[in-house]
């Protein structure tokens, strides 16, 4: 597959900010992503996110596939131990129906309290509830009925209420933090869908562990491998660290006060640094021969080939977001592609 290039519209802002105003700006986000060319949009899931503002994955994707007609669709992703599996399966084929097929099924653990108290789910029961619902969901989509008691959840003669349109469902991208959860990735999904949080040299020792799961399961190494990144592209590198280093660090921050440190491995778990620490293997800001560069080291080194970048820290201009959208669509994805 050849490189993708993703965005993900991340949509986080302060509690007393006009969302009328920051949903309008996302909109016209969407429609200048598809029509610069970009190949998916991606949009996480979080509950209780006082003191920010996001607006949920599931309508929001649904609008964001009217706004951008020809990219692909991310629920990047679904904190699917949380949720029942005959409504996750029966809300993404609604959904891959009405986009037509443009679909990517995302999904992880998730690792807030406030989400699993919330919706009645004891955290230690977590691995068993997300391993039970992925295997519902998937057969869901794949059998004509299912007959099959989890949990939280029987199946009797079950079906889904409309048909996939993508052969044999959805991808299921599985997104992981610590070495446990790339191993369960690796014998679960169709891909390891790579975090944004951990450096380079993490990923790489993991992206072993990934390896020799896949074979120990004899599965092939995936056509499409997909990372999340902090991207941010300026004519100059000065400017675009200049720009974009106060909106990535507070959106680090917030990841902090949720408690996100503690779902990744030791050597990457101190999240609390100044910016040029933080940054130092883990984020792409620069110029667009600095952010083509390293998307071409990302694929040498990981193997990965479908970048999603996360754009707008909490606050960012509307101006700056668009920006650098259209700097990295007209001379870094060239540069990309040419290499």
């Amino acid at each position: 597959m050849d490189m993708q290039f993703g965005v993900m519209l991340r949509g986080l802002f302060d509690w007393d900010d006009d969302m009328k105003v920051r949903f309008n700006e996302l909109m016209e986000q969407a429609r200048l992503i598809d029509k610069l060319g970009y190949d998916c949009i991606t949009k996480g899931s979080h509950f209780s996110t006082y003191p920010h503002q996001e607006m949920t994955q599931i309508p929001f994707l649904c609008r964001i596939m009217s706004e951008a007609p020809n990219v692909r669709l991310n629920a990047g992703i679904v904190l699917l131990a949380l949720h029942n599996p005959m409504e996750v399966a029966d809300y993404f084929a609604t959904m891959d129906l009405m986009s037509g097929g443009r679909m990517i099924f995302g999904c992880a653990l998730g690792y807030r309290e406030v989400e699993y108290k919330a919706f009645g789910v004891e955290k230690g029961t977590g691995v068993t509830r997300f391993e039970e619902n992925l295997e519902a969901v998937r057969r869901l989509w794949t059998d004509e009925k299912v007959s099959m008691k989890g949990t939280n959840f029987e199946l009797d003669e079950a079906r889904i209420s409309v048909p996939l349109q993508q052969d044999p469902h959805p991808p299921i991208w599985i997104g992981a933090n610590a070495d446990v959860a790339i191993r369960r990735a690796a014998r679960l999904g169709d891909c390891w869908y790579l975090n944004p949080h951990q450096k380079v040299e993490t990923l790489l020792r993991q992206m072993d562990l990934y390896r020799e799961e896949l074979e120990k399961y004899n599965k092939p190494f995936p056509q499409e491998l997909p990372i999340r990144r902090e991207v941010f592209c300026a004519p100059t590198h000065d400017e675009a660290v200049e720009l974009a280093a106060p909106y990535i660090k507070g959106m680090y921050d917030a990841y902090k006060t949720w408690g996100q440190d503690k779902a990744m491995p030791a050597e990457d778990r101190d999240i609390t640094q100044e910016y040029a620490e933080l940054a130092r293997d883990r984020f792409i800001v620069g110029d667009p021969d600095e952010v083509a560069e390293e998307y071409v080291r990302y694929n040498r080194e990981l193997g990965v080939n479908h970048i999603i970048m996360s754009v707008q820290g909490v606050g960012m201009p509307q101006g700056q977001v668009l920006d650098t959208l259209s700097l990295v669509a007209e001379e870094v994805m060239p540069k990309v592609r040419a290499a």
